[in-house]
């Protein structure tokens, strides 16, 4: 992630990048904002350091022509001791923080890593916000061909125009937190702010503080800070009963133009008609105007292989290995899984069959029998829904169809070679899994 220092004082442009460098940074300089703006502009990997008294093109300038090409890009200015009410207008602008000369070259560097932060946040949202409006699903992190995770992704672009709150709930590891940024990501509020609180890192006083500004610690309200935003509480069940309170009497209130949207995050299941556990009803209720509840890993059935065989040639192109081959009965077993973890165990589970594929031993069958979460059932046993075994035959062959496309690069003729399978067959398949040649070219 990169960071444009655009000063005319050439001595003010090298400190900076002298500091910025030491501090793991990488930088770029201008001289002037018309030398910047040739090459910042929207989609810029990075964040921008600016001075406002500048010749030709003055700060509040250059920062209006930023915001009209990418209003979700980090603006941080530089002022004089005289342009505190300037910077004060640049910040309802859009600027995202301003510094007072003489500065502390750490509180530059702390403002620096939170701009950092917010853009590369923004970044994947945008890229996550295309990829869900095209409708390839599989290129994005919500794979999925089950019935619920369909109407899950059809749910985000439905959700993600409206203004109430959102709670969503599931079991550890679902993708809660994945689907709360889906909703900023698709939604009308995709370049304002996504402020995220974890609520379970804070004790009473500290949540307090976190979410409405109450503390000393300095630290602007989370509030405040997604102010025409999103706020994301993780973990909201964690929530102090004074917390609790504190944010029902916010709600209660009514909300301003700049208020932010309000997406919780609960790590237990609703119970239907009683709400969920540890949140006082008046909440919940408040919280859960719109409602998405994640399914569990077991519960989608062919899912779990698509994932696997994702996870595993992911990991193979990382550590530059060979993605393991899934023998019928290890894909039983992967089906057959209780997966309490779900899909962060099995993504888990991928990653360490790839590194033992690469050392030349062990079975993904062992990996299932060591792993503390999920054991391996016999390949007899059937699964919670009692799927038959025409479903799992299905699974197993798309799976295996889709791994070898993968492995030859779409090269039909050393796939048919490969599973003896004539060209009339793979073509029949392919079209009866959805499966595109295109798609591994």
């Amino acid at each position: 992630m990169k960071v444009a220092i655009v000063d005319d004082e050439m001595d003010m442009r090298q400190s900076i990048s002298q500091w910025l460098v030491l501090s793991g940074y990488e930088t770029e300089t201008f001289a002037s904002a018309r030398e910047a703006l040739k090459v910042v502009g929207s989609g810029y990997p990075g964040v921008v350091l600016s001075d406002i008294r500048m010749p030709e093109m003055d700060g509040m300038t250059f920062l209006r022509r930023l915001m009209h090409h990418d209003s979700a890009l980090p603006v941080v200015l530089i002022t004089g001791h005289g342009d505190v009410p300037m910077a004060v207008e640049a910040m309802r602008i859009g600027a995202f923080d301003f510094l007072e000369k003489p500065f502390d070259p750490e509180h530059m560097t702390d403002i620096v890593q939170r701009a950092v932060s917010a853009r590369k946040l923004a970044l994947e949202n945008r890229a996550l916000r295309n990829e869900l409006a095209s409708g390839d699903a599989a290129a994005t992190k919500l794979i999925g061909e089950c019935p619920a995770m369909v109407r899950l992704r059809e749910d985000i672009l439905d959700l993600a125009q409206a203004d109430a709150p959102v709670l969503i709930d599931g079991e550890t590891g679902t993708g809660k937190t994945l689907v709360g940024r889906a909703l900023h990501a698709v939604g009308a509020r995709a370049s304002r702010p996504l402020v995220q609180v974890f609520c379970g890192e804070h004790d009473e006083a500290g949540q307090i503080a976190r979410i409405f500004g109450d503390g000393n610690d300095g630290g602007p309200a989370a509030l405040l800070e997604a102010r025409n935003g999103v706020l994301m509480l993780e973990d909201v069940q964690t929530l102090s009963p004074a917390a609790q309170a504190r944010l029902v009497s916010y709600l209660d209130e009514g909300s301003a133009p700049s208020s932010p949207r309000i997406i919780s995050i609960c790590g237990t299941q609703a119970v239907p008609g009683q709400g969920a556990q540890d949140l006082r009803p008046d909440l919940y209720h408040r919280l859960s105007a719109l409602h998405l509840s994640l399914p569990p890993l077991r519960e989608r059935g062919e899912d779990i292989l698509l994932l696997f065989g994702d996870f595993t040639q992911n990991f193979a192109e990382e550590y530059g290995a060979a993605a393991p081959q899934v023998t019928p009965q290890e894909a039983a077993q992967l089906l057959q899984a209780p997966w309490p973890g779900n899909v962060r165990q099995l993504m888990n589970v991928a990653e360490r069959a790839v590194l033992q594929s690469r050392r030349g031993g062990g079975s993904i069958t062992s990996l299932l029998i060591s792993d503390n979460d999920a054991v391996a059932l016999p390949v007899t046993q059937v699964t919670q829904e009692g799927k038959p075994l025409k479903e799992y035959v299905e699974a197993f062959e798309r799976m295996l169809i889709d791994n070898t496309m993968r492995r030859h690069q779409g090269s039909v003729a050393r796939v048919m070679e490969e599973l003896c399978l004539p060209r009339r067959t793979l073509n029949e398949k392919m079209a009866k899994y959805g499966l595109v040649r295109s798609d591994y070219t």
